[in-house]
């Protein structure tokens, strides 16, 4: 079952640079916060096991440990920008903060430690509805950075099913591609665009198109349309899904932190209480039905069926 990553959508809009791997520890530091319970705080110390990385993108032990203790290096130096308010005016001005303040190798056990900068733990924990959400295991398959980068930036309009108008240098910015590379346009868009799009729709659950808008025969901007790709429906042959007691608490509570799913939320109240709102329907025959295409999302995997 893949684990979902929770990003904030200021940090995903923000403007930084990473590379694949960078990217790939992030996520795995992600998942394991929230799939051990103890979360996320400033200042606290992170794990990352290499097997974690080996078995989660597909490579061998020693490769993954290597990979990490890189990629945690080049989080202490990569910097994400970002606006806020200013200290003396209010107006918002751009700031810049590393990534990572702190790391740390053991290769004994095979474990990476890594501590985010106080401005990134604010971004990644707070789990509200302007939050992004994704299962780690669309983008297992992603060999791109900025392929990676252009599906955490389309879905964060997943509700409306596209992005507005992007400025060429923002998209650049979004994407992570260094002021120094792919300068014309054909470059760009064969180096990076084009690459990214193919990835994310072979590998990921969205399929992607771009618009580019001309000034003067000249593309100054682009904007990005997707919609889901057809799931698979979890269901038994009658349609009802007989799911356990600890299925349904698991599931209901995904399902309360579905973006798509929001608009159905009781206004001022908690997830837990629509949680629970979600757990009587998934165990009522007739209201389950809704719930179908969003199953398969949260990371329910129908039993097999046995052969004969």
């Amino acid at each position: 079952m893949s684990e979902l990553v929770v990003k904030d959508n200021g940090l995903i809009r923000a403007s930084y640079s990473l590379g694949l791997a960078e990217q790939r520890l992030i996520l795995l530091a992600i998942v394991e916060a929230r799939r051990s319970g103890k979360g996320l705080a400033e200042g606290s110390l992170l794990t990352v096991h290499a097997k974690d990385y080996a078995k989660q993108y597909n490579t061998n032990i020693d490769t993954a440990y290597q990979v990490l203790t890189d990629a945690a290096k080049m989080l202490m130096t990569k910097v994400i920008n970002y606006e806020a308010k200013s200290p003396m005016t209010g107006r918002l001005i751009k700031f810049s903060e590393p990534w990572a303040n702190k790391s740390a190798y053991e290769p004994d056990l095979g474990y990476v430690y890594i501590r985010f900068s106080d401005v990134v733990v604010p971004l990644i924990t707070r789990l509200e509805s302007q939050f992004t959400s994704y299962k780690i295991d669309n983008v297992s398959n992603l060999t791109s950075g900025y392929a990676i980068r252009l599906y955490e930036t389309i879905c964060s309009w997943r509700e409306v099913g596209k992005t507005p108008k992007y400025k060429i240098d923002d998209i650049r910015g979004k994407l992570g591609v260094e002021s120094e590379q792919y300068h014309t346009m054909s470059n760009f868009k064969a180096r990076v665009l084009e690459t990214a799009i193919k990835q994310v729709n072979a590998h990921t659950d969205l399929t992607v198109q771009y618009k580019q808008y001309k000034t003067a025969n000249k593309i100054t901007a682009i904007s990005f349309s997707f919609k889901p790709k057809k799931l698979d429906k979890p269901a038994t042959d009658n349609g009802y899904i007989n799911m356990t007691d600890s299925q349904i608490k698991l599931f209901s509570g995904k399902l309360a932190r579905l973006p798509e799913l929001g608009s159905d939320a009781p206004q001022g109240r908690d997830f837990d209480h629509y949680a629970t709102i979600i757990a009587n329907h998934l165990a009522d025959e007739n209201q389950q039905k809704k719930y179908m295409p969003y199953l398969a999302k949260v990371g329910y995997e129908p039993p097999k069926k046995s052969a004969g």
